[in-house]
C-alpha cells in the first residue's frame, strides 16, 4: 500500500557513470526536519513541518512504498527508531514527544514538555531502553516508556538544539554554543561541559561510531571533530565545508552556509555532511580528507541518513529556515532522495606512509 492508495515505484538504481539518485514518491507536504532508518530493516521514518511522521519501505532497487502515516499537533523536528525497529519514537513544535507501535499502526503521546521538543533520541543501555527528550524549555527529559512521568530531568544551560547518543557517550549542543558531554552511567551529571570550538550557533553534534568522540557543524560553514578524552586532544582539528566563493578573484569573500546535518557510515566510520548550499560531502576524519561532494539539487539539504548497512544514503531538499520566515518563499522543492552508496565513496583512505 501507498498512504493514498496506490503503489508507488520509482526506477530501480543503475550503476552507470551518469547514474541519478532515486526520488522517492509522495514526499511531505512541507519541509523536512529529520530522517531515521530503522536499525533492523530498510524503512525511513522522515518528520516533517507538515505535521506527520511518514514510513516509507526502501526495496532492494530502490523502489519505496509508504507503509504508514501518524500526525502530531505542530510541526514534527525529530524522529528516531527504538533498538529493535517496533517504535518510532518523535517530537515536535507541539510540546509532545509521540511513539509509534509499527507492529499495531497505533500512535500515542510519551513525552512532554514546556515548549518545542527540538531532539528525540533513543538510549539503548545494559538495563533497557529509555527516551531522551531534549527541548527548548532548556531541559533533558528521560523517559522509560511504560511509565508517564519521566524517569528525571536535567536541566540545560541554554535551549537544547542538537542531541546524539552512542551508549555510554551523550553529547548535547544547546544555544550560545555550550556542549554538554554524559557519561549515561551517570546521566543526571554532565561528565564535561565545554563551549564549542566553532565561534558560532551549533546545528548538529553527531558522536562518533567508536564513541569516543564526537562531530559538530555550525551555522558558519565549519565542522570541529573533537575527541572526549584529554589525552586524545592533539587529534581535533576543524575545516571549513559548505562555503563557496563569489568570483574566483575574492577568495576572502566566501559564501557561508549553515552544516545542517553529520550522518556517520555504520560500517566504514566516514561522515557525511550536508548543507544550506544544496551540497553534501562525505568525509574521511582519520585521514583528514574529503572523499566524495555532490550536488543534491538546487535547495539546502537539511537532513541525511545512513541505512544500517551503508549502502543507502536518504537526504531530504527542502527549506531548512537558515534565512527564517522570510526565506520561506513559493517554489522552494521538497524532495526525498535515496543515493545508493559505492564504497569508493565511503571507504577510509588508507593511511600515508
Amino acid at each position: 500500500m501507498s498512504f493514498f492508495g496506490t503503489p508507488s515505484t520509482s526506477a530501480p538504481v543503475t550503476t552507470t557513470p551518469a547514474e541519478k539518485d532515486i526520488e522517492v514518491p509522495e514526499p511531505p507536504s512541507d519541509s523536512i526536519s529529520s530522517l531515521a532508518f530503522s536499525p533492523v530493516a530498510d524503512y525511513l521514518a522522515v518528520g516533517s513541518w507538515d505535521n506527520n511522521v511518514r514510513i516509507y519501505e526502501v526495496g532492494a532497487n530502490g523502489q519505496t512504498q509508504g507503509k504508514a502515516m501518524y500526525g502530531h499537533q505542530g510541526p514534527v523536528l525529530s524522529v528516531c527508531w527504538n533498538k529493535d525497529g517496533t517504535k518510532i519514537l518523535s517530537g515536535g513544535a507541539d510540546n509532545a514527544g509521540r511513539m509509534f507501535d509499527v507492529t499495531t499502526g497505533q500512535s500515542q503521546q510519551v513525552a512532554q514538555h514546556e515548549a518545542p521538543i527540538r531532539v528525540t533520541k533513543w538510549i539503548e543501555s545494559p538495563q533497557g531502553g529509555i527516551l531522551a527528550t531534549g527541548s527548548w524549555d532548556k531541559t533533558i527529559k528521560y523517559w522509560d516508556l511504560r511509565t508517564p512521568n519521566p524517569v528525571s530531568t536535567v536541566s540545560l544551560p541554554e535551549r537544547c538544539y542538537t542531541l546524539d547518543v552512542l551508549y555510554p557517550l551523550m553529547v548535547v549542543g544547546t544555544a550560545d554554543r555550550h556542549i554538554q558531554i554524559y557519561n549515561l552511567t551517570n546521566p543526571t551529571t554532565p561528565f564535561k561541559t565545554m563551549q564549542s570550538p566553532l565561534k558560532w550557533q551549533t546545528r548538529v553534534v553527531s558522536c562518533f561510531p567508536t564513541g569516543n568522540g564526537f562531530a559538530v557543524g555550525s551555522v558558519e560553514g565549519r565542522v570541529a571533530i573533537q575527541y572526549v578524552e584529554d589525552k586524545d586532544s592533539q587529534n581535533n582539528f576543524s575545516f571549513k565545508c559548505h562555503r563557496r566563493d563569489q568570483t574566483p578573484t575574492t577568495k576572502d569573500q566566501s559564501l557561508v552556509y549553515a552544516v545542517n546535518d553529520i550522518s556517520f557510515h555504520p560500517v566504514h566510520g566516514t561522515f557525511s555532511t550536508c548543507g544550506s548550499d544544496g551540497t553534501i560531502n562525505y568525509w574521511d576524519k582519520d585521514a583528514r580528507t574529503r572523499l566524495k561532494t555532490f550536488e543534491a539539487c538546487p535547495g539546502p539539504v537539511p537532513a541525511t541518513s545512513f541505512n544500517r548497512t551503508g549502502t543507502i544514503f536518504a537526504y531530504a531538499v527542502s527549506y531548512d529556515w537558515s534565512k527564517g520566515h522570510s526565506g520561506m518563499t513559493p517554489g522552494h522543492p521538497n524532495k526525498l532522495m535515496l543515493h545508493a552508496c559505492k564504497d569508493d565513496e565511503v571507504k577510509r583512505k588508507p593511511p600515508k606512509r
